[in-house]
């Protein structure tokens, strides 16, 4: 995309103004598994504690993972690889938002998948309002 691409363009990655901005008044705190980066405020005025992303490719905001989404609302302070336990071998990975994309869940009986649809059992019956009175 080139130095054109980031100084319009802000749906994938930083824009030149966020790079700046990240450079000249924030704190890298850390990343992610995704690559992601995560900022705060250098000198955050009193009540404010800025914080925010800039993202390794698309600005999606459900490739933020659980324990960065957390910190990144002030629901605690520390840097989540600081404090967070170690991971339970049955936990997965997080993924971003499938939908639209061929990983998508596709049910039996969506277009996507076929358009199969399980026979009918034949216990539906139709409401008629002549026979209804």
């Amino acid at each position: 995309m080139g130095l054109l691409g980031k100084i319009f363009t802000w749906w994938d990655g930083a824009t030149i103004g966020t790079s700046l901005f990240s450079a000249l008044n924030g704190t890298s705190v850390g990343e992610d598994i995704f690559g992601n980066r995560y900022f705060e405020m250098k000198n955050p005025r009193k009540g404010t504690n800025r914080r925010w992303v800039i993202y390794d490719g698309a600005n999606d905001a459900s490739r933020v993972p659980p324990e960065w989404h957390g910190w990144l609302h002030n629901s605690y302070d520390e840097v989540p690889e600081s404090y967070l336990p170690q991971p339970r071998i049955w936990e997965k990975e997080p993924t971003g938002n499938l939908t639209g994309t061929a990983a998508a869940y596709r049910p039996a009986g969506a277009l996507e998948s076929g358009g199969k649809r399980a026979a009918a059992t034949g216990d539906y019956e139709p409401w008629n309002p002549a026979e209804a009175e």
